[in-house]
């Protein structure tokens, strides 16, 4: 190979290539995000902007090229803007139903592997609930990096005021959050031996082959094995997720909805009322949501508990804009089967600490890289046969508390989905900017006919665990009384849910 050409291409991780290797017609491995705007957008002032800020990560001008056994990263020597940013107008009235059928379309449609794996559309015409105003849709391939770190450079283009002179570094308050949560710890970066982990994983492919064609030796090594060893073990015992109707063959449709935000403050103010974590809260809610959309399709869901893979960041969150994939998945349980919204809470908070001491996420590191360099025919199996072990996937990032601006137009929302996996054909987006919560949901449509049926429930159960909060027998311990006190002003102006029963000493909101 001539030296100029060599020094075009370079290999690609391991991780990342296991996550090229995982697109799929029924599962594309796209990050999408939405950014809506409080003013229209100018598309030309975007295309700049990207040159400027976005092209500054040159892998952003490589594209990914696959071999037999490996993958590389090839500079796009006709690189052209023009095909990657896309001005679209949208149809009808161009409101919230009009937008998310737009998204849907282009989560279901594949990115162009013969340039590099990302693609942003201007909408120059949005008419959303709070006004009229610009939106940008990003897609960039899972490839390039994992969605902490997406999310991250999507900020990066962003400024603290609307002049760009006047940007300021967003690192600061993006990082800041609160100390003690159970998710917050285990999101810390689990560092410790990652890179021991990562070399055995890339050493782990045939013990994983002899594991899937045997489960006597994988119930073995869940007893014997080493701590890496014995944690793949368990994933791969872990009995099937139960059938609904979220589990089943995937089609190529997939359909997106995102529910109206919450406050993030009166978030914390019942987590803290509840004595449990903001994302306690917030994942209790989408299993109630989930809940209560199985039961309108006719599911049976009493004394069911499905799994949700939850990615968890294992680099220091101030390298986030370093591209790549750096994260581990933990299977978390959602409840759907528990009626009473309390109990959903405390169930979905004890997982949580479970998960916390376990090495579950590095293991599923090292895992993805032994995928990354094991033959293909092996990785479609194993990836189905972890696909079986979880009905969704669960994202919950954290960004920054206060407005931003895009060449000069403040960021009304923002909402992103990361891709499914394999099987998998649910997944629930959590994203938290400028005081507001966002919750969102992409389905597969053979598997979820109307997402927005789950994103409407959303708040309602929260509103149920308020009124809960509420009937408790308040005292001055840990602040409570402050937070009855922020309860109830909330409430007082909130209408109780269709479903929700009057609240007794006896009954608790279903």
């Amino acid at each position: 190979m001539p030296e100029q050409e060599q020094a075009a291409r370079e290999s690609m991780a391991k991780v990342d290539t296991a996550w090229l290797r995982m697109e799929r017609p029924t599962n594309r491995m796209m990050i999408t995000g939405v950014l809506m705007f409080a003013g229209p957008l100018d598309s030309s002032r975007i295309k700049a902007l990207l040159c400027e800020r976005f092209l500054a990560f040159r892998r952003f001008r490589q594209k990914a090229v696959m071999s037999v056994n490996s993958a590389c990263w090839e500079t796009d020597a006709d690189f052209d803007i023009d095909a990657h940013v896309r001005v679209a107008r949208l149809p009808g009235a161009a409101g919230k139903a009009e937008l998310q059928a737009f998204v849907s379309e282009l989560a279901s449609t594949s990115l162009d592997m013969s340039r590099p794996l990302w693609q942003f559309h201007v909408i120059e015409d949005y008419a959303s609930a709070e006004g009229s105003g610009g939106v940008l849709v990003a897609r960039i391939h899972h490839c390039y990096a994992d969605g902490l770190a997406l999310v991250q450079v999507l900020l990066s283009l962003t400024d603290t005021a609307p002049q760009p002179e006047a940007r300021a570094e967003l690192a600061k308050t993006w990082l800041k959050r609160e100390r003690g949560g159970v998710l917050e710890r285990l999101l810390e970066p689990m560092q410790g031996g990652l890179h021991k982990v990562v070399a055995i994983g890339e050493r782990t492919w045939a013990k994983l082959a002899q594991m899937m064609a045997d489960p006597a030796v994988a119930a073995e090594f869940a007893h014997e094995g080493s701590e890496i060893t014995r944690e793949l073990a368990i994933a791969l015992t872990l009995a099937d997720d139960p059938v609904t109707a979220l589990k089943g063959e995937l089609g190529v449709a997939k359909r997106v909805a995102w529910a109206e935000p919450l406050q993030l403050e009166e978030v914390k103010t019942l987590g803290k009322a509840l004595f449990c974590t903001v994302n306690d809260v917030l994942l209790a809610c989408a299993a109630g949501a989930i809940r209560g959309y199985l039961r309108d399709t006719g599911e049976d869901v009493d004394g069911l508990t499905i799994r949700a893979t939850v990615p968890v960041n294992l680099r220091p969150l101030e390298h986030a804009k370093k591209l790549g994939n750096h994260f581990g998945l933990v299977f978390l349980d959602l409840p759907i089967g528990e009626p009473n919204p309390l109990r959903r809470l405390e169930r979905v908070a004890a997982s949580m600490r479970d998960l916390k001491g376990r090495r579950q996420a590095v293991v599923a590191f090292g895992l993805l890289a032994a995928l990354g360099m094991a033959p293909a025919a092996l990785q479609g199996p194993a990836l189905e046969l972890f696909s079986r072990k979880a009905t969704a996937v669960a994202t919950n990032v954290p960004g920054p508390q206060q407005p931003l601006f895009m060449a000069g137009v403040e960021v009304r929302e923002l909402m992103f989905w990361v891709p499914q996996t394999g099987s998998i054909g649910l997944g629930l987006s959590i994203l938290s900017y400028n005081g507001r919560v966002h919750f969102g949901v992409i389905g597969d449509h053979k598997r979820v006919k109307d997402p927005d049926a789950i994103v409407q429930r959303f708040d309602a159960e929260f509103e149920k665990l308020m009124l809960l909060a509420l009937m408790e027998d308040w005292s001055d311990d840990f602040g409570a009384a402050d937070a009855a006190a922020t309860l109830g002003r909330y409430m007082s102006g909130s209408a109780r849910p269709d479903d929700a029963p009057a609240p007794t000493e006896q009954t608790a909101p279903e």
